[in-house]
């Protein structure tokens, strides 16, 4: 008669739910979003480059045929 055996549970896939983020994987998101969200909040701070007038027509016209 043979008996049981016990095997160890496999451990955790690695990126599953059980794994652990390094602190600038959360960290850096959050503070490209808080520089954002300011720039946003104060549009004046921000420094418009003068940009090519093509290049401009170009982004309008596709404004206007994604807001039909």
């Amino acid at each position: 008669m043979s008996a049981p055996t016990h095997t160890r549970p496999h451990p955790a896939v690695p990126g599953g739910v059980g794994a652990r983020l390094p602190w600038w994987a959360l960290a850096l998101p959050t503070l490209a979003f808080a520089a954002l969200l300011v720039l946003i909040l104060n549009p004046s701070d921000a420094q418009a480059a003068s940009g090519d007038p093509a290049i401009t027509h170009l982004v309008d016209r596709a404004w206007q045929l994604v807001a039909r």
